[in-house]
Parts: structure tokens; C-alpha cells; sequence
């Protein structure tokens, strides 16, 4: 008996400054490969979000056609990752009384204590993309896990919910359903790269994940195993880019050359006192580019995105929470400096991300700003169906199973 082929999963980020199509390969004994990377630059996203359908559509067939061309197969449909402003989330307690006569906790008492947690009320014009089961508190006790077979009169469980405006989330949807691509589910991006860059044993000891991209910052704090908090800002590399554009009199592809060349998140002794000879976009006489200037308009942007995201975390009552630090992904992870600016601001320890226990184009996978679309794989991996077939299915099950209990989704 032959074990059956691979399967393909495929996860599609359209983001403000690049769009990136990633082809992972689940094989029947659990491991995942990324076997396949499409980029192309965007042009019709502004703060996360479409704002020129057409541009957007031609940019996400440029990166599919690329990462088809190189994984070798024909995506037919990919796991999508969205994000912006509208995105909110919040915590929800359900309640439930065992009826039972001996006061035993059975499947059935878990169903329905879930099923009452789900009962929140929305406006009408917003959609749920995650329900995200935190743990079970059983008579007053928290953090039970599993409470099926526990003695127990009173079940409650909370849940983590994300949610967006509907029709803002079916912008990206119609983009690639018009390249007739099905869209097998939306992702929250900052999830996707926390399935692509956090370890269990981190998200135990609680860890805060920064994904900052060009024009949103996505962070989820994870402690005891569980999402406790996400949120996302409509800021990123882009505004500053635009700080330098104004504070040094320049242009914007000069202020983002700039930036990408001589940028960084804190003012060392390396910049103090230097200047740069700075050509005019116009012909005009030289003039010279205090850098010092330069690097406090960029740190105090980013200080100014880490202190918000802080400041949440304290209102929330998780900043003590941090155990295992802050890990920073996305392309403005790449900033000098960045990880001694948030430990500074956050006082835990906090290092660049790094993609977990996932194989293939290992040069790919070193890259920050690739966490997202590799997350979307991983998500897109333990939705997959079971396969027919008692060993594929035993093999595929144990590593699914491991993966869902980093990512406990409703």
C-alpha cells in the first residue's frame, strides 16, 4: 500500500509593500516543506488594506505565477492572510451549570458552555475570523485544560475572538477569487506569524509578537500556552519613511533609500556628530545630512509604536506576563537597534524571529519579513482534511494534533 502524495498548501499575504505567496508540501508523516516562494512589489495596498483592486489583482498573479514556477504546481487555492485598522478582538466568558446528577463534567457540558461563549452580539456589519478557545474554569478553579471527567457544578471557558468589517475583508477575497484562486480561509496576520515564529515553550511562559510591516503592526501576546491578547495599528515602515521625508526636506524614494542605508531605532556613538553629503533631487548644490537627526526621527516613531502597544498591554494587565520576552518579525525587524529599543520600552528580553520546525529554502526562512506567509502554511497545514489511508491519517493526526494545541481555533 502506497502512502499518498503530498498535499499542497499554499499562503498568500497582500501586504503594503510586497506581496508574497509561499507553497509549503505536507508529506503523510507530518512534515512540512516550503518548496516554493512568489514575490512581486505592491502597488494597491495602503495600511494593510486594497485600496486599487486592479494593481492588487496583477501584483498577486505576478507573485502566484512565481512560486508556482518554482514549487512546480498549479495553486488552486491558498490560505489568506488579512489585516488593518478595523481589526479588533476581545475576551468572552460563557457560563454553564452541570445538570448531571453525580456533577460530572461530560463532552456534551463542554459543548454547551462553548456553544454560550460564542453567544456574543456584534454589529451587524463586522465578521468573526477567529474564535480562539482560551482555557476552562471549573467551580472558580482557572486554567484547567481539559475539564471532560472533572467533578464540577459550575463550567465556564473564555474565548478569544477577532473580528473585522465585512466588507473590508472581502476586498482581498474578490481580488483573488477574481483570478479564480479560492481562498480556503482568511488568517489574522499577526497569528499566521505567530504559528510561524513562536515555540510552545515560549508561548507557555508568555511572549509578546510584534510583526511590523510597511504600513501595520500586528502584535498577539500569548501566556500559559494560549492567545490572551492581539491588536493591530495602522503604523509602520511606511510612516516612517514619511517622518524622514519631512523632517529632512526629501523626497520619499530618497527618505526610504535613507532609511533602508543609514537607519536605525536608537542614536549610538556611531552617528553622532556625522554628516552625509546629500545630493539634491533637482540639480541643486550639495548640502549636507546630519545623521543623528535622521536616526531621532526614526526612533522616535518606533519608540513612539512600541510605547502604544505597552500601554495597551498594561491596560490589559499583561505586560508581567512577558516571561519569555518579545519577538519581532516583519521587515521593520530588520532595523539597527530594534531589539535594544524594545527591550528598553517592554524591560524583557528581545530578539528578532525565527520560523519553527519547518523545512526547506532555509535561506527563505531566516528572513523576518517571510514569517507571515510561512504562518499561513502552517495554519493552512492542520486544516487539511484527513486522508484516507489508516497510517497516513495516524502520522498526519499526532502532528496536527501537536500543532492545534499551539492554536487552539474554534
Amino acid at each position: 500500500m502506497f502512502d499518498p502524495a503530498p498535499q499542497v498548501v499554499v499562503g498568500l499575504e497582500i501586504g503594503t509593500s510586497k506581496v508574497c505567496a509561499v507553497v509549503g508540501e505536507l508529506h503523510p508523516h507530518g512534515t512540512l516543506n516550503i518548496i516554493g516562494l512568489g514575490q512581486a512589489r505592491s502597488r494597491g495596498v495602503r495600511k494593510g488594506e486594497i485600496v486599487d483592486n486592479s494593481a492588487a489583482a496583477e501584483d498577486v498573479r505576478a507573485a502566484l505565477a512565481e512560486a508556482e514556477q518554482m514549487a512546480d504546481v498549479e495553486i488552486r487555492s491558498v490560505y489568506l492572510g488579512v489585516s488593518g485598522a478595523h481589526i479588533q478582538s476581545f475576551n468572552n466568558r460563557g457560563h454553564h451549570t452541570i445538570p448531571s446528577h453525580d456533577r460530572v463534567i461530560m463532552e456534551d457540558d463542554v459543548r454547551d458552555v462553548v456553544g454560550n461563549a460564542r453567544a456574543f452580539n456584534l454589529p451587524a456589519d463586522r465578521h468573526v475570523i477567529h474564535v480562539i478557545r482560551q482555557h476552562f474554569i471549573v467551580d472558580g478553579q482557572p486554567g484547567v485544560v481539559d475539564p471532560v471527567g472533572m467533578p464540577g457544578a459550575q463550567l465556564e471557558v473564555d474565548l478569544h475572538v477577532i473580528h473585522g468589517i465585512t466588507t473590508r475583508l472581502q476586498r482581498p477575497i474578490r481580488v483573488v477569487k477574481g483570478l479564480q484562486i479560492e481562498v480556503e480561509n482568511i488568517v489574522f496576520t499577526g497569528i499566521a506569524s505567530s504559528l510561524a515564529v513562536l515555540s510552545p515553550p515560549d508561548k507557555q511562559r508568555g511572549v509578546l509578537l510584534i510583526d511590523l510591516g510597511a504600513g501595520i503592526t500586528d502584535y498577539v501576546v500569548y501566556a500559559d500556552g494560549i492567545v490572551r491578547h492581539t491588536g493591530t495599528l495602522a503604523v509602520g515602515g511606511d510612516h516612517v519613511t514619511n517622518d524622514l521625508a519631512c523632517g529632512l526636506n526629501v523626497s520619499q524614494g530618497r527618505a526610504e533609500a535613507l532609511k533602508c542605508t543609514y537607519g536605525g531605532a536608537q542614536v549610538g556613538p556611531d552617528v553622532k556628530g556625522r554628516t552625509l553629503a546629500l545630493s539634491s533631487d533637482h540639480g541643486l548644490p550639495e548640502r549636507p545630512l546630519n545623521l543623528e537627526h535622521l536616526r531621532r526621527i526614526m526612533a522616535a516613531r518606533l519608540e513612539e509604536t512600541f510605547e502604544i502597544i505597552s500601554s495597551d498591554l498594561e491596560q490589559h494587565r499583561l505586560l508581567e506576563s512577558l516571561h519569555a520576552g518579545v519577538v519581532l518579525c516583519g521587515g521593520g525587524a530588520r532595523v539597527p537597534g530594534i531589539t535594544e529599543l524594545a527591550e528598553r520600552i517592554f524591560g524583557v528580553h528581545a530578539v528578532v524571529g525565527r520560523t519553527q520546525t519547518i523545512s526547506g529554502l532555509v535561506a527563505t526562512l531566516d528572513q523576518p519579513e517571510f514569517a507571515t506567509g510561512i504562518g499561513l502554511v502552517r495554519f493552512g497545514a492542520f486544516q487539511q482534511p484527513a486522508a484516507r489511508g489508516s497510517r497516513w491519517t495516524s502520522r498526519l493526526r499526532q502532528t496536527l494534533v501537536h500543532w492545534k494545541s499551539m492554536l487552539r481555533v474554534l
